[in-house]
């Protein structure tokens, strides 16, 4: 199982990503009641699959999210790179000049967590 514990702030969420001995850091939007394409998701327990994604390749899905479709680990190193899904890094550092922390490493990061998750299992936010 996947555990994803989680820090809240007012611009960004950012979280450490465990699978046994496998760690990286997320990045997502900011908790805002659970709108659609504008807020983190919901803590929970959610099943997760992999699928090809038209727009970011291969990805874990998250499935029964209330209220939400879509929702995706992928790669990305900036909020702006996330429509209310979950990036992948292996480092937080501030990238770019909008003061908002950034992740880094992305596409490598995602690659070794798709290796390790399989093609279904389950994923605990906290």
């Amino acid at each position: 199982m996947i555990d994803l514990y989680r820090w809240k702030h007012d611009d960004c969420t950012i979280g450490r990503l465990t699978l046994g001995k496998f760690q990286c850091f997320t990045l997502e939007l900011p908790w805002i009641n659970n709108e659609p394409d504008i807020s983190c998701i919901p803590v929970g327990l959610y099943d997760y699959y992999s699928r090809v994604s038209p727009k970011n390749g291969l990805v874990l899905e998250l499935a029964d999210v209330y209220s939400r479709r879509y929702i995706q680990i992928h790669s990305g190193n900036y909020t702006r790179n996330t429509q209310g899904c979950i990036l992948v890094g292996d480092g937080v550092k501030w990238i770019d000049s909008d003061d908002i922390p950034d992740i880094t490493n992305s596409v490598n990061t995602l690659e070794k967590l798709l290796k390790r998750a399989g093609t279904a299992g389950k994923i605990k936010i906290h």
